[in-house]
């Protein structure tokens, strides 16, 4: 799936787990569909754009939506919509609730786990891109981990912050809850363009430092 682009889905299929990667809408926001191979249950990463596109992706049944963070273009031309065909439960971080229209059901902690069927997802709150930013952690238990940043990280670097208080958040939780605790194999999924290694981009952490974005 890393060289997706354009707007077919792109798939990958773990033993637990089916990803499929769909891009959406004018700034080509990457929504992620994960189902449970056991009991059919899917959850979707950001209902971002293009509704219709995404009930097509689902089959128009969606048990839950884990929106990443609070900016629009995340949102507000998938998610109502998305949520009114399906029943979907909603899911953000806490702090950015409060930005997102669609109500949220469960306001999501740092440490918290969604479930996806039998699939369990680790919350793992990355503070810098906007407060409330979230990733979602799929430890596999028969292969490498999976996951999804949202707009917090992406291949060559961060996600954009406006301020260096903003910045050292992100960095310093990029760095201790992400990249000193997760392998190299690790698969990251962003909220838009091409996923890829945790390994690949290791390297390149003080050089992110240094030129402060």
């Amino acid at each position: 799936m890393t060289d997706y682009v354009g707007t077919a889905p792109g798939v990958r299929e773990l033993a637990a787990l089916t990803i499929t990667k769909a891009s959406v809408g004018p700034m080509d926001n990457n929504s992620y569909l994960l189902r449970c191979r056991a009991t059919g249950a899917q959850l979707m990463v950001d209902a971002a754009n293009e509704p219709e596109t995404l009930l097509k992706l689902c089959g128009g049944r969606l048990d839950a939506v884990v929106t990443t963070h609070q900016h629009h273009d995340h949102w507000q031309e998938g998610l109502a919509d998305v949520v009114a065909a399906t029943g979907a439960r909603t899911y953000a971080g806490a702090p950015d609730v409060a930005g997102i229209a669609v109500p949220t059901d469960v306001p999501l902690q740092d440490g918290d786990v969604v479930r996806c069927g039998d699939v369990a997802l680790e919350v793992i709150r990355l503070t810098g891109h906007t407060p409330g930013s979230v990733a979602l952690l799929y430890d596999d238990p028969a292969g490498d981990p999976h996951l999804f940043t949202g707009d917090s990280l992406f291949p060559g670097g961060p996600g954009r912050t406006t301020n260096p208080t903003e910045f050292d958040s992100l960095m310093t939780d990029l760095e201790t809850k992400v990249f000193g605790r997760l392998p190299d194999e690790t698969w990251f999924y962003p909220g838009h363009g091409r996923d890829g290694t945790l390994g690949k981009e290791r390297p390149a952490i003080q050089e992110w430092r240094a030129r402060g974005w």
